[in-house]
């Protein structure tokens, strides 16, 4: 972390009111000793309860012993690398939202390391507010249905297992693509799903291919889930993004 970026984590966290994310508690796990005490230190000003592992294989025992509502961690680290921490949490059954921040800022890199398990990645450097940001919106994550085995909206439902998709008793097969595209929506019923979310999510992408993919596999799936039913539970919010919701 650069003096910029140094002052600017600081100066940010001084700007926060204490406990403005709640007592949300993270863990980072950071070999460079620097960078995580100024880490750590603008955390806790901004009202989040910050733990420190400086190795893979510490950082790795933390992650299973203790809860944390979010773990950032880098992926180049001593003794256990970051990518296989991540695959090692995932691999006990712990779902702890994890942000990877890494020197390896390009696509490959980044598909790489959400493929791996990680929620989120934020190349280096990087504004603290930005970190921020990040954390609390994984942090809002924790505790919604991501370990669900059967999502349901209406009279829709999806298991996640055996790749089953029905509406009202009645099978309704779907492509690989259009069963993810589908997993999500169902996964954040109820709210706006943007775009964005929907390439970083579904796609893996971290750009915007400036194609019509998106609104394709939308129009495909929806056709699919309400062909011959009566209510509507796929929505496109104008200038937002998509939407399931059973207002029946």
């Amino acid at each position: 972390m650069t003096p910029l970026q140094q002052d600017d984590a600081l100066s940010f966290a001084q700007t926060q009111p204490a406990g403005n994310v709640g007592r949300m508690k993270i863990l980072i796990i950071e070999d460079d000793l620097e960078a995580a005490a100024y880490l750590t230190k603008a955390f806790r000003e901004a009202g989040i309860v910050a733990d420190h592992a400086s190795d893979g294989e510490s950082g790795l025992f933390m992650g299973s012993e203790n809860s944390y509502d979010v773990i950032v961690i880098d992926r180049m680290l001593p003794r256990r690398d970051g990518l296989s921490v991540i695959s090692e949490l995932r691999r006990k059954g712990i779902h702890t939202p994890l942000l990877i921040l890494s020197a390896l800022g390009q696509v490959d890199d980044r598909v790489t390391g959400l493929r791996a398990g990680g929620d989120d990645y934020l190349p280096k450097p990087y504004a603290f507010s930005e970190l921020l940001a990040r954390v609390e919106v994984l942090g809002r994550r924790k505790g919604t249905p991501e370990q669900d085995v059967v999502y349901r909206v209406g009279d829709l439902e999806l298991d996640r297992l055996s790749h089953e998709v029905r509406r009202g008793g009645k099978e309704i097969p779907l492509q690989p693509r259009e069963f993810r595209l589908l997993e999500y929506l169902m996964k954040n019923a109820g709210q706006v799903v943007t775009r964005t979310m929907l390439l970083e999510h579904v796609w893996d992408y971290h750009f915007d291919p400036q194609t019509n993919v998106i609104d394709v596999h939308v129009s495909r799936l929806r056709s699919k889930i309400e062909k011959d039913f009566s209510r509507p539970l796929l929505k496109t919010i104008r200038g937002a993004g998509y939407m399931i919701k059973d207002e029946g």
